[in-house]
C-alpha cells in the first residue's frame, strides 16, 4: 500500500464484558492488506470485568496495548489518547461492540491505495452489505445530524456519525491535541475540523452494520442527539 506499513486501530472501551474477547479476537485475525496491525484499547473506567479479559487477552498478543483510565471520561477522549498514542501510518477507529465489524477493513483501507486518501469513513446509507434493521427515529436523527453537519462545512457525507472512521496517521495526530469534545461530540468536531483543512481527499465507502438494541447494551440516546445539534454548531461557527 504505496508507503503504508503499519495500521494503528483504535478500541475505547466502557463495561463491554460481553462483547470485547469476540471484538478483540475479530481485530486480530481481521484482514488489514498486509499492514502490520498496532491495536490500541483504551479502557475508559469500566466498572465490569472488561479489564481483567482485556489483560488476558494482552498477555498472549505483543501488538495490543492498552491504556487505562480510572474513571470514564468519554469515547472522545478515549479516542484521543489513542491517537496520541499511535505510530501507524493509517489510524482506524474500531467500536468495542462490533456494531462495525472489522471483516469490512479492506473497503475503509482501499481508498487510501487507489485515491489516495487522507480520510475514510464508513458509511451505512450507501451499502449493500448486511445492516441489520432496527430503530427509525435514530436512522431518521442521523439523517437529520448529517444534513445539519453537510450544510456547514459544505460536505456531502451520508453518515456523519458513523463510527468507521480512518485517518491517515499523520494527519489526526496532528488534529489530535486540539480534540475538545470528551463524548460522542468527537463525530460532529472531527468531521468540522478535517472539512476545514485546504485540498483533503476525503472518501466515503459502503459498510455492513450490526446494531444493537439498548437491551444488549446500546448507550447513546436522544439526549446524545440533542448534544450533538450544538457540537454542529459550536465547531463550525464559533471555534
Amino acid at each position: 500500500m504505496r508507503n503504508f506499513k503499519k495500521i494503528s486501530i483504535i478500541v475505547p472501551v466502557y463495561n463491554e464484558e460481553r462483547f470485547i474477547e469476540k471484538t478483540i479476537k475479530a481485530v486480530i485475525k481481521s484482514n488489514t492488506l498486509n499492514l502490520k496491525k498496532e491495536i490500541i484499547i483504551v479502557n475508559d473506567g469500566s466498572t465490569d470485568n472488561t479489564l481483567n479479559i482485556l489483560k488476558k487477552i494482552k498477555s498472549k498478543h505483543k501488538n495490543i496495548k492498552i491504556i487505562n483510565n480510572k474513571t470514564n471520561q468519554g469515547k472522545g477522549y478515549s479516542l484521543k489518547q489513542g491517537f496520541l498514542a499511535s505510530t501507524g501510518d493509517i489510524v482506524l477507529v474500531q467500536d468495542a461492540d462490533l456494531e462495525y465489524s472489522p471483516s469490512d477493513y479492506p473497503f475503509l483501507l482501499s481508498p487510501f491505495l487507489k485515491n489516495e486518501a487522507d480520510v475514510v469513513y464508513g458509511s451505512r446509507f450507501i451499502s449493500d452489505r448486511p445492516h441489520r434493521v432496527l430503530y427509525f427515529w435514530h436512522y431518521l436523527i442521523n439523517q437529520i445530524l448529517t444534513t445539519f453537519s453537510n450544510i456547514l462545512t459544505n460536505l456531502n457525507l451520508t453518515d456523519m456519525e458513523t463510527g468507521f472512521k480512518v485517518f491517515k496517521g499523520s494527519l489526526i495526530r496532528k488534529i489530535a491535541p486540539s480534540l475538545k469534545s470528551k463524548r460522542f461530540g468527537f463525530e460532529p468536531e472531527i468531521t468540522t475540523k478535517i472539512a476545514k483543512i485546504k485540498d483533503i481527499k476525503i472518501y466515503e465507502v459502503g459498510i455492513s452494520y450490526f446494531g444493537r438494541t439498548y437491551k444488549e447494551g446500546k448507550k447513546i440516546n436522544w439526549i446524545d442527539g440533542v448534544k450533538a445539534f450544538w457540537e454542529i454548531i459550536r465547531f463550525n461557527v464559533f471555534n
